[in-house]
């Protein structure tokens, strides 16, 4: 469970030469974003000719950390590398495959049983690779990644879009697909596009009932999901100074939902006291010692919008409470205008459940400032409206808060402690609804509120906002009532108004934990066994895909259109299917169920060419496959938005889909296609997409002299013997070109190794 120490010291020694060096090479004051970037690259070396939104560039990360889900299969792919051992220090978690049902402790003991296979495959491929594995129970990924191995002026890469949660302790940290976290254990350079650099300025000071996770309710609001693409978000200014470190974590979390690389916030005595606070004393001595290099230059922040792409200014003593939603996380309502748009919009009233935890906001000052509304709620006689759910972020946070009596206090109220685990946040949640065609509503205090995420039915209309606010929304039960103006009546006929939340940012009594749930690898993993077994369900080792055949491609089908927002949940549900992530072929039998079809608006249901009929996307793909031909998926804005998944990129690539042609991609989604050997295109002319027809047979022209920059050739070959033809832009750089060549970049990985 230990930090490397090793691993900080030398990253901290290099910081101040590689600053300075790169501060030379570019000639200017450095944002902290920059610093740690530079600081981190692969050959150590600035370059002048790096250009934001455009280079590729290598970097060399410090970690990486992995949830269950995905870990298992990134690990499928790097066991295939040729590798002993984790070239880098990596973790994996398990928290993403615990069903909520009941509470936690029957859910627990469930999920053992029902993932044991899973949990024992993980549990042994950390042993023979030396990487440290975190139990059912530990908790989720991003609380016990910020609580453990977090640490300012870091690089680390996780298989999970919230991995940027790190940020809240000045970390470089970004979401990937697995196979870039393969590529790093393996030793080898992790590739990123040079981001541009949004800069959010934090004036004044929360008070009240505004949270930390109002400023990225208001910031998602500002830049919509997709406004952060490309971009890394550092926040700075007097307004930060005030703000705990879990509390920037929130913020930095929730950067995802905007489409951002990651976020990040500088080095500052809220920093060293959570060190301090969660035992890592010597983490902070040795950042108090680099103290200078851990936050952006004073010219910098003095005149941001010279050194940023894009400024955006927010005075936390006007900041109101926000509500998000429904159906998209950038909906941004302030509490005052909330109630109002509810009505408007005929959205339920009526609150069926409130949901407070998650990998977002289940710190100790997250649960207490809940806990201090409901316990106004027992002090003032009110019953809650709504049931309430509470997922603890980690053991750690979960036996404090117990030991310090918060739990007691969310018992009176009727709440249910659920396990240490995502849950009803990836749909891993056993809804209670009498009718689930109801339109019904629910708040959350998580990142996202796609339709059907949380609970599968797509009549949930899910809004999210801070757990005080969540809180007292459930009680109330009413999603028109103002907790900052509204009263509410209680059991004895009164009219009740509830107080300002209050909280403790840690406790008093410091932290506390019997068992945080941490497995040490094998110090010698060479003899032990990876535990596969062939007839498994849920566990499938992996066949390389197949190389380009080096010609352009001819007479591809139509497999769907896909009609506006597709993401990685649409692509490649969760929920029930998360059993199946370590089997590429079963869970394959998901791909873009979830999205609608442009011709008949309805989802899982497009035509066959071969046969004229209509049926399910993965079957109609499997005929094309066994006929032997390739297909092609065209989709709307910002595809691939949300969670990291790389099976939305790998099961597409299995079925034997050969071009995903969009509008525009989200930026994990588009290096998961790339790193899987899949053609990934953008419309030139957005209108080009007008011109798809469902009959279509289409060419892809120019692969022959594939190059970064050269446009390629789509030719719609319509049923009626006319044909449309236009180009369409990629952004593969040349390595990227060579993934595509060798069938995939684990290909090549192979290759290397071998040699």
């Amino acid at each position: 469970m230990a930090f490397d120490i090793e691993m900080i010291q030398k990253v901290y020694s290099n910081l101040a030469g590689r600053i300075d060096a790169a501060k030379r090479v570019v000639g200017k004051p450095l944002t902290l974003t920059e610093k740690i970037l530079y600081s981190h690259l692969w050959n150590g070396d600035a370059d002048e000719s790096y250009k934001r939104g455009t280079s590729y560039v290598d970097f060399a990360p410090d970690r990486v950390a992995m949830q269950d889900a995905t870990a298992q299969m990134a690990l499928l792919q790097f066991m295939q590398a040729g590798r002993p051992q984790v070239a880098v220090p990596s973790t994996v978690h398990c928290d993403h495959l615990i069903q909520a049902k009941i509470g936690a402790t029957e859910d627990l003991e469930t999920a053992n049983t029902t993932n044991k296979e899973v949990y024992d495959f993980l549990s042994s491929v950390c042993n023979k690779y030396g990487l440290g594995f975190w139990k059912p129970g530990a908790g989720i990924i991003h609380q016990v990644v910020l609580e453990n191995y977090a640490f300012p002026g870091g690089m680390m890469i996780g298989t999970d879009s919230h991995t940027p949660n790190a940020g809240g302790l000045g970390m470089i940290a970004i979401g990937v697909g697995g196979a870039d976290a393969c590529d790093v254990m393996a030793g080898f350079a992790w590739e990123l596009k040079f981001p541009k650099l949004i800069g959010v300025k934090l004036t004044g000071k929360m008070s009240g009932w505004t949270a930390p996770k109002d400023v990225i309710l208001k910031v998602a609001g500002v830049l919509t999901v997709k406004g952060g693409t490309g971009c890394i978000v550092e926040y700075f200014g007097e307004g930060t100074r005030s703000m705990s470190a879990t509390g920037k974590a929130t913020i930095c979390n929730m950067g995802a939902e905007i489409g951002a690389t990651t976020s990040i916030f500088g080095y500052d005595e809220k920093a060293e006291a959570y060190l301090r606070g969660t035992g890592r004393a010597d983490i902070a001595d040795l950042a108090n010692e680099v103290r200078e290099h851990l936050t952006g230059d004073d010219e910098v922040y003095a005149n941001p919008e010279q050194y940023f792409d894009q400024v955006i200014e927010i005075n936390l003593s006007e900041l109101e409470p926000h509500v998000n939603g429904p159906f998209t996380p950038d909906l941004a309502w302030p509490i005052s205008k909330f109630a109002e748009a509810v009505r408007e919009h005929n959205w339920p009233a009526k609150l069926e459940v409130g949901l407070i935890g998650s990998c977002t906001n289940s710190s100790y000052e997250d649960i207490t400032r809940a806990a201090s509304i409901a316990q106004q709620a027992v002090d003032k006689h009110l019953v809650a409206k709504s049931e309430y759910t509470v997922t603890p972020g980690s053991e750690l946070v979960r036996y404090t808060v117990e030991r310090d009596g918060y739990l007691d206090t969310f018992d009176k109220i009727g709440g249910v402690v659920l396990a240490n685990a995502c849950g009803p946040c990836i749909g891993q949640w056993a809804r209670h609804t009498d009718d689930p065609t109801r339109k019904n509503s629910i708040i959350t205090s998580f990142n996202r509120n796609f339709a059907k995420r949380n609970d599968g039915n797509p009549n949930t209309h899910a809004f999210v906002a801070s757990p005080e606010i969540v809180t007292a929304l459930a009680i109330a039960g009413d999603l028109t009532f103002n907790p900052l103006t509204d009263t509410l009546i209680n059991e004895r006929g009164e009219q009740v108004k509830l107080d300002e939340p209050t909280g403790l940012e840690m406790p008093e009594k410091g932290y506390a934990v019997e068992d945080a749930g941490y497995q040490s690898p094998a110090e010698d993993g060479s003899g032990v066994q990876v535990l596969v077994d062939e007839k498994s369900s849920r566990l499938q080792l992996l066949d390389p895909f197949p190389a380009w055949e080096g010609t352009d491609l001819h007479g591809l089908r139509l497999l769907i259109k896909a009609k506006g927002k597709c993401t990685t949940d649409h692509i490649s549900m969760a929920g029930p299917w998360l059993k199946f992530r370590g089997h590429l072929d079963n869970i394959s039998n998901n791909m873009l169920i979830g999205a609608v079809n442009y011709f008949n608006d309805s989802t899982d249901h497009v035509k066959n060419q071969l046969t004229g009929e209509y049926g399910p996307v993965p079957a109609t793909q499997r005929a094309y496959k066994a006929a032997g031909i390739g297909t092609v998926v065209v989709g709307d804005e910002n595809y691939g938005e949300g969670s990291s998944r790389e099976h939305a990129a790998m099961e597409p690539r299995h079925l034997g889909v050969r071009v995903i042609l969009v509008k525009s991609f989200a930026r994990i989604h588009e290096t998961n296609l790339k790193k899987q050997g899949m053609l990934g295109i953008t419309f030139a002319d957005p209108n080009d997409y007008n011109k798809v027809q469902e009959d279509d047979s289409i060419d892809i022209v120019g692969l022959t002299s594939f190059a970064p920059g050269k446009q390629l050739t789509v030719v719609l070959n319509h049923k009626d013997g006319s044909v449309d033809s236009f180009p369409v832009n990629h952004t593969y750089n040349e390595q990227q070109i060579e993934w595509f060549k060798a069938g995939a970049a684990l290909n090549l990985i192979r290759m290397k190794q071998q040699a």
